[in-house]
């Protein structure tokens, strides 16, 4: 499989699998992010699911799919390394952290944190990262501005920036999946806007 192969598989899977549930679960008050789980092998979704902060903060949408895949029985649940692990947005140190300790061995996300800032205004994932982990500068007392906010490859896993990976293909099949990109892009500008006109009524601590 070619990566415009892969890629084109993940957005349909945000598209038809993760972005319908986000829509209900917008419509309840949480916030619009979503992951799935699929099998490396046929990229077959495991699972996909939503934010459901209103529920209980801690149920990112990454931290929900997480608690769902390990509900399902474990006879007929994949092993953690025979998955891939895709997020709607780029994970937060929460969710960092929870696909650490499930074991899974990499992610991949299509928008970014500063995309979560700029474009969807939620903000929390850098200033979280920065407030809670970036130590300063002994030397300097500050937080260099260039500091990474995480190890992007590390011994546990590897990260895949989607928007990236389109970025580096050949033209024709750029061309294409940009297309599809701005209709996701569109598709979540839509659902950004209803949950920021509801937010701050359903008692999620960081709204």
């Amino acid at each position: 499989m070619t990566n415009a192969d892969l890629i084109s598989r993940m957005l349909d899977i945000i598209e038809h699998d993760i972005a319908p549930v986000t829509r209900q679960g917008v419509a309840r008050g949480n916030k619009l992010f979503g992951a799935a789980i699929l099998r490396k092998s046929d990229l077959s979704v495991v699972v996909a699911e939503t934010n459901n902060e209103i529920e209980n903060p801690l149920w990112h949408g990454e931290m929900h799919a997480i608690k769902r895949f390990f509900e399902i029985p474990a006879d007929q649940r994949p092993d953690v390394k025979d998955c891939i692990f895709l997020a709607t947005h780029e994970p937060c140190s929460l969710c960092l952290s929870g696909i650490t300790w499930s074991g899974f061995d990499n992610f991949y996300y299509l928008f970014s944190h500063q995309d979560s800032r700029d474009s969807f205004a939620i903000p929390y994932d850098i200033q979280i990262l920065k407030g809670v982990y970036a130590v300063p500068d002994p030397d300097r007392g500050e937080v260099p501005a260039d500091r990474l906010l995480y190890n992007r490859t590390n011994q546990y896993w590897t990260s895949h920036n989607l928007a990236q990976m389109i970025a580096a293909l050949d033209r024709s099949h750029k061309e294409t999946l940009l297309a599809r990109f701005d209709d996701l892009n569109a598709l979540y500008g839509d659902l950004s806007s209803s949950y920021q006109a509801s937010k701050g009524s359903k008692g999620i601590p960081l709204a």
